[in-house]
């Protein structure tokens, strides 16, 4: 019986299958869009909130640790609090903005060690354009590697 199993399975066992990588989404694309969410995310980050943006900068220099226990305790108690809310059905009207917020500190967060990081790498010179450019390349050639990105 189990030998008429495995002929039975041989084919689906033999077989290649081309699993889209990303959800769906090639690398590439992937890489696209961490850079260009990187590049407008820093852009309104630089333009709108400037003594913020070198502020949170300036933090991620002082104290690396602290800035990355900080914000990632804070993500993983949004995505704890976030399921346990869905999971209470009344509580998915509130979840679901939850996420969102958690989303968009994310990105701000991700933004701004990326602009840190190439503030550090280029340097600034009274302009955040060159550094935003690199922040967005980072993160885009991150999200190349398949390892991680915005």
């Amino acid at each position: 019986m189990l030998e008429s199993l495995l002929v039975a399975l041989d084919p689906v066992v033999q077989s290649s299958v081309d699993l889209p990588q990303a959800g769906g989404r090639s690398l590439f694309a992937g890489a696209i869009t961490s850079f260009f969410s990187t590049l407008v995310v820093g852009g309104l980050l630089v333009a709108i909130v400037p003594d913020y943006t070198e502020r949170m900068v300036a933090a991620v220099f002082d104290e690396p640790l602290t800035s990355f226990l900080y914000g990632f305790g804070s993500l993983v108690g949004l995505l704890v609090v976030s399921v346990l809310l869905v999971l209470t059905l009344v509580g998915i009207l509130v979840a679901l903005p939850l996420m969102l917020a958690a989303y968009l500190v994310w990105a701000v967060g991700a933004t701004v060690a990326f602009l840190a990081l190439s503030d550090r790498l280029v340097g600034r010179d009274g302009s955040w354009l060159k550094p935003l450019v690199v922040a967005a390349g980072l993160n885009g050639c991150l999200a190349l590697t398949g390892i991680g990105g915005l």
